[in-house]
């Protein structure tokens, strides 16, 4: 290989170029993006600011702002607080990483007259002294623009509370998610509290709804004043906070839940109407010890708040975990699985049991007892699943699905006369009296072999649209029973107002009939004002021949019980020749 003629680069250096060295420039790059860094000495209130400052902020030289105070100054009056209020003596157990503050305002370089300004968004650290009050912080200036503030006001609107500016319900559980996710990973403990502002109800029936969004939003503040660094506010619901404090055990949530409960009570609210005071009850759990999920932490916190708000105003308790409790709980759960189930399944069964003529003594009509079969074929009686039903909204599902079994048995028994239960629900729920005009289609004779019972509670409740709810359905044929009379309170104007046909007295009236003579009284006395009133009356709980004996003479008109038969599955019922 020959050497290149002198004065030519050689072959090698032709196919790679010299490699220059390129200096990391951080000044350079601040200023690309309109950044400005900054160190600020506040115990002598000097600031000493990176070489491209007076470039970014628009100002006339450095030392126009080389001091808090005279940087302060250049900050829109109406912002002037927000610096000040961000790096103030704020609970923190960051001081030795520095306490974090972020805010935007709006700067105007030439002065608070000046008419030209731009927005900054200051996002730094301070570290607190011995007596907590901040001595040193650093940070970032960043300009922004109007798309860019604009943004920042969507993104916020997103994630937070419109009324109160904390975060909404949303973001308060991903927050609560994540604490979680973060305590379960590194074997810690946090809290979790639940903030009910007491009788809000009170200020919003006396003063309106406006003054009672002034009181949400200002107990919202004063919570807020009261957090720690790092720590978060959200609102829950109409007038419960969530908080969420990071690092805490119990004896430190307690002193978090007073504290909160001090704030509130030691505030005068101003509002539109007059100065106010508020009081809160709080409710905490400790996560993730004794709630490992965002619901669970929810669930125990709101059954905390629950003891705390049924004990007396302005207190504070833990969650306590109860066996009992939480057996109710999952009961409930597999109940509610298993109506459901039930119900998509076609797995609801009826039974009758016979109401019979007291003179006669032969079956009149028959009640319709709901029977659920389980998905392992076991059959479980009305009693077990109703109540837990009832609690869970479910009742109108039921009362939907044992009238449509209770009119397809009609049709296919043309002499059966059925008597059904339903829930207090019912009564107001106007797809239910759409449902059963819908089956019955109309027909009149269908409907006369039907009695709906309501019970006496029920009824009085709300006595206005229980009358509406009899005369709809005698509208259409139907009679109409009160179920477990005697239980409650009805008067003679309701039962005058119901115009019932039917009183069906309560079983615990009739099962100590022989031995007890206030009972008898009692019998007498409902057979005098069935009788006033043209009801026929229906005793229940009839277990032997002699109770029958003294109820038929009394004037009772039928009688149902065990002493009549078991109930008997639907399926089996054959008509009478």
């Amino acid at each position: 290989m020959g050497c290149a003629p002198e004065g030519e680069p050689a072959e090698a250096d032709l196919a790679t170029p010299p490699v220059e060295t390129e200096v990391l420039d951080l000044v350079g790059i601040l200023s690309s993006v309109d950044e400005t860094a900054y160190i600020w000495d506040i115990e002598f209130d000097r600031i000493e600011w990176e070489s491209n400052a007076a470039a970014v902020l628009r100002v006339a030289d450095i030392e126009c702002i080389a001091t808090g105070s005279s940087y302060q100054s250049l900050i829109a009056a109406e912002h002037a607080a927000r610096r000040l209020e961000a790096i103030s003596n704020r609970i923190s157990d960051e001081a030795e990483r520095g306490v974090p503050y972020r805010i935007q305002y709006r700067l105007q370089p030439g002065g608070r007259r000046d008419h030209q300004y731009i927005w900054v968004e200051d996002n730094g650290r301070f570290w607190p002294g011995t007596d907590g009050k901040p001595v040193r912080a650093r940070g970032v200036v960043r300009v922004i623009n109007d798309r860019y503030l604009e943004e920042q006001r969507l993104l916020y609107r997103n994630d937070h509370d419109e009324l109160t500016g904390q975060l909404n319900r949303i973001r308060l559980t991903e927050a609560l998610g994540a604490v979680l996710a973060r305590t379960s990973r590194n074997h810690a403990t946090s809290a979790f509290l639940m903030i009910s502002i007491n009788n809000l109800s009170v200020v919003n029936e006396t003063f309106g709804f406006d003054v009672g969004d002034e009181v949400i939003a200002s107990v919202g503040r004063l919570i807020k004043e009261k957090l720690r660094a790092g720590d978060t506010l959200g609102r829950y619901s109409s007038n419960k906070f969530g908080v969420i404090l990071n690092d805490c055990g119990p004896g430190a949530m307690r002193i978090a839940g007073d504290r909160f409960m001090r704030a509130v009570r030691g505030a005068s609210i101003r509002t539109t109407a007059c100065p106010l005071t508020a009081t809160v009850s709080v409710g905490g759990v400790i996560i993730p010890d004794q709630a490992s999920t965002v619901h669970n932490a929810l669930s125990s916190a709101l059954q905390a708040l629950d003891r705390a708000r049924a004990k007396r105003f302005d207190c504070f308790m833990a969650y306590e975990p109860s066996p009992t409790r939480e057996t109710t709980r999952l009961r409930s759960i597999s109940v509610a699985d298993d109506v459901v189930s039930a119900l998509d399944d076609g797995r609801m069964r009826l039974v009758l049991q016979p109401i019979v003529c007291a003179k006669t003594r032969k079956a009149d009509l028959y009640e319709c007892l709901l029977r659920m079969e389980k998905a392992d074929g076991s059959i479980v009686s009305a009693g077990d699943f109703i109540p837990v039903a009832e609690q869970l909204g479910m009742a109108r599902l039921i009362d939907r699905r044992t009238l449509e079994l209770s009119i397809d048995l009609l049709r296919r028994h043309p002499k059966l006369r059925l008597s059904l239960n339903v829930s207090s629900l019912t009564s107001s729920d106007a797809d239910w009296m759409t449902a059963i005009q819908t089956l019955t289609a109309g027909d009149r004779a269908l409907c006369e072999r039907l009695v709906v019972e309501i019970t006496e509670t029920a009824a009085i409740h709300d006595i206005d649209q229980s009358a509406h709810f009899v005369d709809s359905l005698k509208e259409m044929g139907c009679r109409v029973a009160i179920d477990d009379f005697g239980a409650g309170y009805t008067s003679f104007k309701h039962l005058k107002r119901l115009a019932v046909d039917l009183l069906k007295i309560d079983g615990a009236f009739v099962k100590n009939l022989l031995s007890d003579e206030a009972d008898k009284v009692f019998i007498r006395t409902m057979v005098e004002i069935a009788s006033t009133f043209d009801m026929k009356t229906v005793a229940e709980w009839v277990a032997d021949e002699e109770t029958a004996t003294l109820l038929a003479d009394a004037g009772i008109d039928y009688l149902q019980g065990f002493l009549y038969g078991m109930p008997i599955n639907a399926e089996d019922y054959r008509d009478e020749a």
